[in-house]
């Protein structure tokens, strides 16, 4: 029977219960009410499942994301990717005082993690990971006890990391990764022993390896990638770390070689050292690291071969070593790696065969080994042998033979690229087998033949590139069938035919290139219609009819070339609502229409180029509205009406042709608006109205050109304002007046001054004598009156003069142009006279004794002079017949017609004419030694032991020496008679013989530098030292001809076979045949000069010539030192680079890979080199710098360029030299 106090005890039990009940309810009351608080406050819309946070009651049931304890307690709040947004300020964490477990990972939360977390006593994870959080990290969240992991990677958080963290006792996994934080106070980190998984990945984090981690001996997961940590990797690592099994150090500063007491983490799985400054080689001893799965140690110094040991890796799965400077052939062992699946060797210098036994790697899925140096055939062996291969990367090598047929085994490709490499033959049909396929490249090769039609059957490809072949025949109907074709590049083959209607149905088609091919017939009706086109071109081929006219449906239409074909009929409409466009080229066709119908407001547009069609209408005020357009061209059509005012506001404008057209009205003022405009041709239209003064204004124009106008009133004085004024056309008007005095001071005319067929009036004014550089006067059809002032003789660059048809008076000037020039450009005057066949001389008409005296005096004075020249003739003929041997009187039996003028000027020891003639028997092919443009370079050994060099001018067919090489020659005789610098080829003398000219230099044993970089002395003897040497030498040369040479002499033609080497690489440019002297300062207009490839690009259609364009072939050649190749390809990628970090080049990269890459100096100074190169390779002439700034930057360099790794640097960050 139980006692009182039992009885009691029993009593009260249901009291207790019944109080515990309700203490529990009114617990889950006050979670609940927090949680839907909290709810409340979150971005709306809410997801659905949020929709379960209604009843109270169902609070540990029914509750997304929500479980509670046995007492009914929350102790789970995990609400993991559902998209939730918000903040947590609203979170009441005193009402969850049992939570354990907080998981908002994968959400969009965003602000500050609040310090009050720290109030959660029972916490064991926080995982906060994948959200918007920012600001600091709570140092409070120390006060966790509990807490076993950390997960706050992903997030914006930002300053230093809290050491007080380290101080977690129960911390196993910590992972602040992908933040922005900064280096915590490392003196008061603490070792974290308990840690396993250890994530500071994606931080700025700077300063060696962290002390503090090496303490925590337990960590089987280490990533510090992506951060800024340098200094050697620690020898004491795997003693200190024994039981990792993960280290990723990738993306950092590390320096040094790869320790080698790694070989003692056994359980190391995952080896990451990508991208950091390592170097030493790839170490033998990762042969013995049996579990390694991952190897990825590229993006380093390492240099030095592959390790054959490392096929023993068998448990290998990924082998990353690309761009690590390795130069050995791939040693067959690593074909015994049966489970790796990615291998990336590209960007080294690896050499030799790709190893058949590669056909082990049976788990093979991604393969790269671009940008080497491979040899040899690609082994068909591997495509039957990797069954799972996705991505076969070997573009930019040198294989040759056929591409294998095999190809077509490993049906899963979804990348294959060759391009790049020497295969031939025809492209196998069988690689339509890769129905997988979305990126397949064959570009830049020699095959032949056609596209295959089993193309068709790859209906998954998205790019679709075989430019740059040989192929031939047409394109398969069945591309229609490639319906996710996105890019179709074909440009510059051999391509015939019509293109198949077929090709309409490629509706994901967004760049079409087919110019430079063969293709003829109409392109079909339909093509770009419900399309996305950005980029379509058809130039230079033989397309005829109509352009499709819907083929910018989709308005997104940004580069549209059909330049030079027969097409014709109208435009497409829709190009006038295509706002996207930035370059178009329609020149060299037959269209026709309304032009005003096919164009509209295009804001980026760049380029427009309609020229030489037969389009009509007129011009379109709301053209003006295209600020960006720098050139506009529509002459040669049938265009009517006026030049709108408004195009004065095309503030970008910088060449403007309205030629050839049926304008009328007046020349708008509003063109002197213009600032940037260097070319403007409004010539053989119907123009009226006067010159608009203001058009001096335009300060950079260099062409002007009104001729064939019925233009009236004065020639501006305004005119004289044009600085930079080349050419000048006024002819074919009725303009009238004087010629202003002014225009004499336009000195930098050299081309034209054509002011013929006007009325004008008036005296010739002599300050036209200042104009130098002046190649073509045409004064001719006027009314002009005086003499043609005598000190127009000292016009030296004149070759053509027109005077004939005005009311002028006496004596012609002396002069070549004056005096060579037919009696037709004197014609239709009142009394010129002077030395001109045809025209009557000065000395005559004058009458009576005196006119007989004088005659008399000059016949008795040419009698007396031919008697004396007779005379010595006779006595050197008898001189040279006791004197010469036998072949000497050979020589001279060939020449007994011609005439003879020598002058050898050298000084340490002369030598005639005949002792060259002798030392190169006759010049006889034996002593050739190089073949160029104008002639021939022979090499002479004199008697004396001296070696010199001749060059021999080619001659004319007729006989007659052409008058081009006669230019050359005076050019070369005037550029270097003046000319004394150590890095200019020394001319000893000249030689002219009757249908022959010559010019005799030193000889330089070496040769040509284009001779010695490409070939064996490229790499044994041209290291960088002597590269940056050469650059320097032939920069001091140019600066020297620029800036020191009065006049100033501009080469023309830099180029790696116009500069020679002395025996110690001492660099001496040669080869003035193209050379132009210039006034100072001047810009000039002449011929076509120069190498393709090395010519600025303003001189292929302006034929300017100055100074910049002799630093923009120094860039050129300059780049070419560098990378050991023509840098092509490199500056016509640099809009790219510039605009897209994608399209970014590292500078190692583009540099001789037969070298090693530079190092601490030598790296600053390549650096530098190509800073400046790139500067002068600039576009625009006007932001090239002086040749004199460059010599003396190169000399000085003073300043420190290498602000990181050489590694590192890529080509967008060395765009930027000013001076």
């Amino acid at each position: 029977m139980p006692t009182p106090g039992a009885r009691a005890l029993i009593l009260l039990l249901p009291l207790l219960v019944l109080l515990l009940l309700s203490a529990s309810a009114a617990n889950a009351a006050t979670e609940a009410e927090a949680l839907l608080a909290w709810k409340a406050s979150l971005d709306r819309p809410l997801p659905d499942a949020l929709a379960t946070w209604a009843n109270p009651a169902g609070l540990c049931s029914s509750w997304e994301g929500v479980s509670c304890d046995a007492a009914g307690r929350v102790d789970s709040l995990a609400l993991r990717g559902l998209g939730l947004g918000g903040t947590l300020d609203k979170l009441d964490v005193a009402a969850l005082p049992a939570l354990a477990t907080l998981d908002l990972n994968g959400n969009n939360f965003f602000g500050a993690i609040p310090a009050s977390l720290s109030r959660l006593r029972f916490l064991a994870t926080l995982d906060l990971g994948s959200n918007g959080f920012n600001g600091s990290i709570p140092p409070q969240l120390a006060d966790l006890s509990g807490l076993v992991e950390l997960r706050l990677y992903n997030n914006n958080l930002a300053d230093a990391i809290p050491h007080q963290l380290s101080r977690l006792p129960r911390i196993q996994h910590f992972d602040l990764g992908a933040n922005f934080l900064t280096d915590p106070d490392y003196r008061k980190l603490s070792p974290m022993p308990t840690v396993r998984f250890m994530s500071l990945y994606l931080n700025y984090l700077n300063g060696g390896f962290p002390e503090f981690i090496l303490k925590s001996a337990n960590v089987t997961y280490l990533d510090l990638s992506q951060n800024n940590f340098s200094g050697s990797i620690p020898e004491s690592l795997a003693e200190k770390l024994p039981n990792l099994m993960y280290l990723n150090l990738s993306i950092n500063a590390f320096s040094g070689r790869i320790p080698p007491s790694l070989s003692k983490l056994r359980n190391l799985r995952d080896l990451r050292v990508l991208n950091n400054n390592l170097t030493g080689g790839v170490p033998d001893f990762l042969g013995s690291m049996s579990q390694l799965r991952v190897l990825e140690l590229g993006g380093n110094l390492l240099g030095g071969p592959i390790p054959p040991v490392l096929g023993r890796l068998q448990m290998l799965q990924r082998l990353d070593l690309k761009s690590s400077g390795l130069n050995s052939t791939i040693p067959p062992e690593l074909g015994n790696l049966g489970n790796l699946n990615l291998m990336e060797l590209s960007m080294n210098q690896l050499t030799g065969f790709l190893p058949p036994a590669f056909a082990g790697m049976r788990k093979m899925r991604e393969f790269g080994i671009s940008s080497n140096k491979l040899t040899g055939q690609i082994p068909p062996s591997l495509f039957r042998s990797w069954p799972e291969l996705i991505s076969f990367q070997v573009q930019m090598n040198s294989f040759t033979g056929k591409i294998p047929p095999e190809l077509g085994k490993a049906t899963k490709l979804d990348i294959l690229y060759l391009f790049s490499n020497n295969l031939t033959g025809s492209i196998p049909a069988e690689l339509g087998e890769l129905v997988s396929l979305t990126q397949l490249d064959l570009s830049v090769n020699s095959l032949t033949g056609p596209i295959p039609s089993s193309f068709g059957k790859l209906t998954k490809l998205k790019r679709l590139a075989l430019f740059f072949n040989k192929l031939t025949g047409t394109i398969p109907p069945e591309i229609g069938n490639m319906t996710a074709l996105e890019v179709l590049d074909v440009n510059t083959n051999s391509l015939e035919g019509e293109l198949p209607a077929t090709i309409t149905a490629l509706r994901n088609l967004q760049y079409l290139a087919l110019f430079d091919n063969n293709f003829s017939g109409t392109v079909p009706p339909d093509l770009g219609k419900g399309l996305s086109l950005t980029d379509a071109s058809f130039a230079n081929n033989s397309f005829s009819g109509e352009l499709p006219q819907r083929l910018c449906d989709g308005l997104v239409l940004q580069n549209f070339t059909a330049n030079h074909n027969n097409f014709s009929g109208t435009l497409p409409p829709c190009l006038k609502n295509c706002t996207n466009l930035f370059r178009v080229r329609l020149e060299g066709n037959h269209f026709t229409g309304d032009i005003s119908e096919a164009f509209g407001v295009h804001p980026r547009l760049d380029y427009l180029d309609v020229s030489g069609s037969e389009l009509t209408g007129r011009l379109s005020p709301d053209w003006g509205k295209c600020t960006n357009i720098t050139r506009l061209h529509m002459d040669g059509n049938g265009l009517s009406g006026g030049i709108p005012a408004a195009f004065g506001s095309m503030a970008s404008l910088q060449d403007l042709s309205l030629a050839e057209n049926n304008l009328t009205g007046s020349v708008p003022p509003e063109l002197g608006q213009l600032s940037l405009l260097f070319s403007l041709n409004l010539s053989h239209n119907a123009l009226s109205g006067s010159i608009p003064a203001n058009l001096g204004s335009n300060s950079k124009l260099q062409a002007v050109d009104l001729s064939g106008n019925s233009l009236t009133g004065t020639i501006p004085a305004g005119l004289s304002k044009l600085s930079y004024l080349i050419f000048l056309d006024m002819s074919k008007n009725k303009l009238s007046g004087q010629i202003p005095d002014d225009l004499g001071n336009l000195v930098q005319l050299q081309r034209l001054l054509d002011l013929s067929s006007n009325s004008l009036s008036g005296a010739i004014p002599s300050n036209l004598q200042k104009l130098t550089n002046l190649q073509k006067l045409n004064l001719s059809h006027n009314d002009l009156s005086g003499s043609i002032p005598a000190g127009f003789s000292r016009m030296s660059s004149l070759d053509t003069v027109d005077f004939s048809y005005n009311r002028l008076t006496g004596k012609i000037p002396s002069g070549n142009a004056f005096q060579n020039t037919s009696a037709d450009a004197y014609i239709g005057n009142l009394g010129l006279c002077g030395n001109v066949q045809g025209i009557t001389s000065c000395d005559l008409g004058s009458g009576g004794a005196s006119s007989g005296h004088r005659k008399r005096i000059v016949i008795a004075t040419v009698v007396s002079v031919v008697g004396v020249v007779l005379l010595a003739a006779l006595a050197a003929c008898l001189i040279l017949i006791c004197r010469r041997r036998p072949r000497e009187k050979k020589v001279l039996e060939a020449n007994t017609n011609d005439t003879f003028e020598s002058m050898i000027w050298e000084k340490e020891g002369k030598f005639t004419f005949f002792d060259i003639v002798n030392a190169t028997d006759n010049f006889n092919e034996t002593f050739c030694i190089g073949k160029g443009g104008f002639g021939a370079v022979y090499r002479a050994e004199l008697a004396s032991g001296q070696v010199v060099a001749v060059k021999r001018f080619h001659v004319a067919e007729t006989g007659d020496i052409s008058e081009i090489s006669k230019k050359s020659f005076e050019n070369e005789i005037k550029a270097l008679t003046e000319v004394r610098h150590r890095n200019i080829v020394k001319l000893h003398g000249f030689c002219t013989s009757g249908d022959y000219m010559y010019l005799v230099y030193e000889y330089l044993e070496r040769g040509s530098l284009a001779k010695t970089l490409y070939g064996e002395e490229g790499k044994k003897k041209l290291d960088w030292d002597v590269r940056m040497k050469v650059i320097q030498g032939v920069a001091h040369a140019l600066a020297y001809l620029h800036h020191d040479c009065n006049p100033p002499i501009v080469h023309r033609d830099i180029t790696l076979n116009n500069i020679l080497l002395e025996s110690d690489f001492e660099p001496r440019l040669c080869d003035f045949g193209t050379a132009k002297l210039l006034g100072s300062a001047s810009t000039n207009w002449t011929s076509v000069a120069g190498s393709y490839g090395y010519m600025a690009p303003e001189f292929a259609y302006t034929m300017r010539v100055t100074e910049k364009c002799d630093v923009y072939s120094f860039g050129v050649v300059a780049l070419e030192i560098l990378m050991g190749k023509h840098p092509g390809d490199l500056l016509t990628s640099l809009p790219a680079i510039s605009s897209s970090q994608e399209d970014d080049l590292l500078l190692k990269d583009i540099l001789d890979q037969r070298l090693d890459p530079p190092t601490e100096q030598l790296a600053e100074e390549v650096v530098f080199i190509v800073r400046i190169a790139l500067a002068c390779t600039r576009a625009k002439p006007e932001s090239r710098p002086a040749m004199r700034s460059v010599a003396q930057e190169i000399a000085a360099h003073t300043q420190a360029y290498l602000s990181e790794a050489f590694r590192l640097i890529t080509i967008s960050k060395l765009t930027d030299y000013q001076k």
